[in-house]
């Protein structure tokens, strides 16, 4: 699932209204914020990130405690300074986490869910400036709780789909699991009367000594 982005003037918009006059941002003045920052090689101005936010944080009386910048595509699953954000995070030294957008901080729904969900466990706010999300207001939260119903409903339709794929794959006769092993239980027997470990059989036969040991005791 992709995130949709806003108009980028609505980015600069938000970002311009000082901290006494945007509605409904209850994040308070003097909180510790941390920024990240993802830029991925298509990226043609790579400082709109870098210029834009310690601003955003500026203008709503936050102080910036840390930046966190990966360069990389999005859909790579390990991103070593967003994984230091989270340790960060659950040392408690920062209040609010600001992004650029959704799609800079996640590689999809279920894993922004994920995320939001440590941050609100840990009384953390997270806020995305061109989507004006800020998850510590009414709106915020309500964003949040749609959110999670969007990845529930992506999570039902992906389990519906391979439990019918399963039946109708088995209808055609295919076997899940994995494929039975073929164990020469009297072999096995004498080469462990012997004297031969399980180590030395399994080296024997080629088998994994759990297998064999199994095939044995029943």
């Amino acid at each position: 699932m992709r995130f949709e982005a806003i108009r980028p003037g609505a980015a600069k918009i938000h970002a311009s209204l000082r901290p006494g006059e945007a509605q409904n941002m209850t994040t308070s003045k003097g909180a510790r914020a941390a920024i990240y920052i993802r830029i991925s090689t298509g990226d043609q101005n790579p400082d709109l990130q870098r210029n834009e936010l310690p601003e955003y944080c500026e203008r709503r009386g936050w102080r910036l405690v840390d930046v966190y910048e990966d360069h990389m595509s999005g859909t790579r699953d390990k991103r070593l300074n967003l994984d230091r954000l989270i340790a960060d995070a659950r040392r408690g030294k920062f209040d609010v986490v600001v992004v650029w957008r959704f799609d800079r901080f996640a590689r999809s729904t279920s894993h922004l869910l994920r995320a939001l969900e440590e941050f609100h466990s840990l009384e953390v706010d997270f806020v995305s400036v061109t989507e004006a999300i800020d998850t510590s207001t009414p709106a915020g939260k309500m964003v949040f709780t749609v959110l999670g119903a969007v990845a529930e409903l992506e999570r039902s339709i992906i389990r519906e789909r391979v439990i019918a794929g399963q039946r109708a794959a088995k209808r055609r006769g295919v076997r899940f699991g994995r494929p039975s092993v073929d164990v020469d239980v009297d072999q096995v027997s004498k080469f462990r009367k012997s004297g031969l470990s399980w180590r030395a059989i399994a080296a024997e036969t080629g088998l994994a000594k759990d297998t064999l040991r199994r095939a044995v005791e029943v």
